[in-house]
C-alpha cells in the first residue's frame, strides 16, 4: 500500500510475543483494531479493511497467540480470558488512547468481553459475523450441516468418511466464504494454529466440547454502551437467530446484512462492507465531538 505509513512488530505479553501491524498514522484520528476470529486463524483476511487509511484511519490488525507471528503458548495457559488481556495489552504497549474495535466470529467474542471491562478506550464496537452464546452458535452450525445434501451430511457427521474434506469444502463455500479458499485465507489457513481452536472449541463448528461450551454473555450485552455495529451475510454462520439474540440484547445497535456473503463479508464483498463501516465510525467519531 503506497504513501500509507505501515509499522510492523511485536509486543511482549506474559513473557509470549504478539505480532502486530499498523497501516497508516494512529495519531490522526482514532484507529480501528481488528480482532480476528478462530481461535487461531489470523490477521491476513483483514487486508480489505486497510484500506481505510488511504482515508485517513489508521489500522492496527494482530496475530493472537497461538498463530500466526505471535508466540505458540501450550494449549493449558490458554483461555477466553488471556485473549482479552492480550488485546488490552496490544492497546497499552501500542499507545492505543481511543479507539474503535472490530471483531469477527470468535474474534466478537474477545471484544464483546473487552468491552464488558468498561475501558474507556473503547469507542465503538463492530461485531462481524459473531455471537452472543457458544451453544447457540453449535446448535446453529449443526442445523447448517444437516441442511446439506444427503451425501455431503452424512459425510460431515463422520470424519473418518473418505469424503470428509470434500463435503467440509462444500460447507465452507456455502457459510463461510462463497469464493472459496481467496490468497487471504490461504496464508491464514498455512499459519493458523488448529491446535488453539480444537484445544477451546472442539473440532468442528457444531461439536462444542471445550472449554467455550457455557461461555453466554446475552444477560450482560446491556452493560455495554458504546455504539455497536453489528454485520452478517446472508449466507452466514451467523444465522438470524443468531443475530437475534445479540439484536434482542443490544436493540439500539446498527444492523448491516450484506446479501451476497458468508461469513467473510468484507472479502466476499469489500467495498460494500467498507462504505458501511466507515460510515459508521465516522458517525461514532462525531458522537465523541458533541
Amino acid at each position: 500500500m503506497s504513501k500509507v505509513r505501515i509499522e510492523e512488530g511485536t509486543v511482549s505479553f506474559r513473557g509470549w510475543e504478539t505480532w502486530f501491524r499498523i497501516t497508516g498514522d494512529i495519531d490522526v484520528r482514532p484507529p480501528l483494531v481488528c480482532v480476528h476470529g478462530g481461535p487461531g486463524s489470523t490477521h491476513h483476511y483483514f487486508a480489505p479493511l486497510e484500506e481505510l487509511a488511504r482515508d485517513g484511519r489508521a489500522v492496527v490488525v494482530y496475530d493472537q497467540v497461538g498463530c500466526g507471528g505471535s508466540s505458540r503458548p501450550p494449549i493449558e495457559e490458554l483461555g477466553l480470558d488471556v485473549f482479552v488481556d492480550e488485546l488490552a495489552n496490544l492497546h497499552d504497549r501500542l499507545g492505543l488512547e481511543r479507539t474503535h474495535v472490530l471483531g469477527t466470529s470468535w474474534g466478537g467474542m474477545v471484544a464483546l468481553e473487552y468491552a464488558l471491562t468498561g475501558t474507556p478506550s473503547l469507542l465503538s464496537l463492530i461485531l462481524s459475523s459473531t455471537l452472543a452464546c457458544a451453544r447457540s452458535w453449535a446448535g446453529e452450525a449443526a442445523r447448517l450441516r444437516d441442511a446439506m445434501p444427503e451425501e455431503f451430511r452424512r459425510a460431515l457427521s463422520n470424519p473418518a468418511d473418505p469424503a470428509y474434506e470434500r463435503a467440509d469444502a462444500a460447507f465452507f463455500e456455502r457459510h463461510v466464504c462463497r469464493l472459496g479458499i481467496t490468497p487471504e485465507i490461504g496464508r491464514m489457513m498455512e499459519e493458523k494454529g488448529s491446535y488453539v481452536y480444537e484445544g477451546l472449541w472442539g473440532p468442528n463448528e457444531w461439536t462444542l466440547t471445550e472449554g467455550l461450551a457455557r461461555w453466554d454473555v446475552r444477560e450482560s450485552l446491556s452493560d455495554i454502551e458504546v455504539p455497536v455495529l453489528m454485520t452478517a451475510g446472508r449466507h452466514d454462520l451467523c444465522t438470524p437467530a443468531i443475530l437475534a439474540e445479540l439484536q434482542n440484547g443490544l436493540p439500539r445497535a446498527e444492523t448491516v446484512l450484506f446479501e451476497d456473503s458468508a461469513h467473510m463479508p468484507y472479502l466476499e464483498q469489500p467495498n460494500d462492507y467498507r462504505t458501511s463501516l466507515h460510515a459508521f465510525l465516522e458517525r461514532a467519531d462525531a458522537k465523541q465531538r458533541t
